[in-house]
């Protein structure tokens, strides 16, 4: 279906939590659409299977591990992720974390990780791609929000914060960046089965819910 939707040949793609679940498949999407895709994750072998893979399809693609836990960190790997292919025009910020704590046992530590992650690091990582996607006048980034940005989970509420800010985030980031040509877009999910989600989707109850 996707071969008469789009091509993406002579783009570069740079995908955040790609080693598993909603970041590995649009990876694979964006690679086989023609785009030249950096992979980043902190699991190194998972990102190899994939890159390898993609290559054996005769896609471009480079694995990349990194830890994107801190938005200091985010700005080194955006540097790094120039190296494969040149810099990326696209961005898709789809590395996530939820604690699954209750209100009354989320610690300060817990909280800051899921908020720097979720939050924090997608805004500095596009921050530090935009000035070369000012320069082509091009860029796309798109960020992962979730169902929990505009609804109360059990056991979400560092998660639920995170997302919901997710959707301003990218409202702001819009505003910022638009005149340059740069879109930016989110998306938010509902329950997938992935990894990530599996605590949800393996509970019938919850599941059936």
């Amino acid at each position: 279906m996707t071969d008469q939707l789009f091509s993406l040949h002579g783009r570069i793609a740079l995908v955040t939590g790609a080693s598993s679940g909603i970041g590995r498949h649009m990876a694979c999407v964006l690679a086989r659409r023609g785009a030249r895709v950096v992979l980043t994750a902190r699991r190194a072998e998972a990102l190899e299977e994939t890159a390898d893979a993609l290559r054996s399809e005769g896609a471009h693609a480079s694995a990349l591990p990194g830890d994107l836990s801190t938005p200091e960190e985010a700005k080194t790997l955006a540097a790094r992720a120039t190296t494969p292919f040149g810099s990326p025009d696209i961005l898709i910020n789809a590395a996530g974390l939820n604690p699954r704590l209750s209100a009354d046992d989320l610690t300060p530590d817990a909280w800051q990780r899921t908020l720097d992650l979720n939050l924090a690091v997608p805004f500095f990582l596009a921050q530090a791609l935009v000035p070369d996607m000012r320069a082509k006048g091009f860029g796309n980034i798109i960020n992962i929000a979730s169902l929990q940005s505009y609804r109360a989970f059990t056991n979400g509420l560092a998660y639920g914060a995170s997302k919901g800010g997710v959707v301003q985030l990218t409202r702001a980031m819009a505003e910022a960046w638009s005149r340059d040509g740069i879109s930016v877009n989110a998306i938010a999910p509902g329950l997938v089965k992935t990894d990530f989600a599996r605590a949800l989707w393996e509970d019938p109850v919850k599941s059936a819910a």
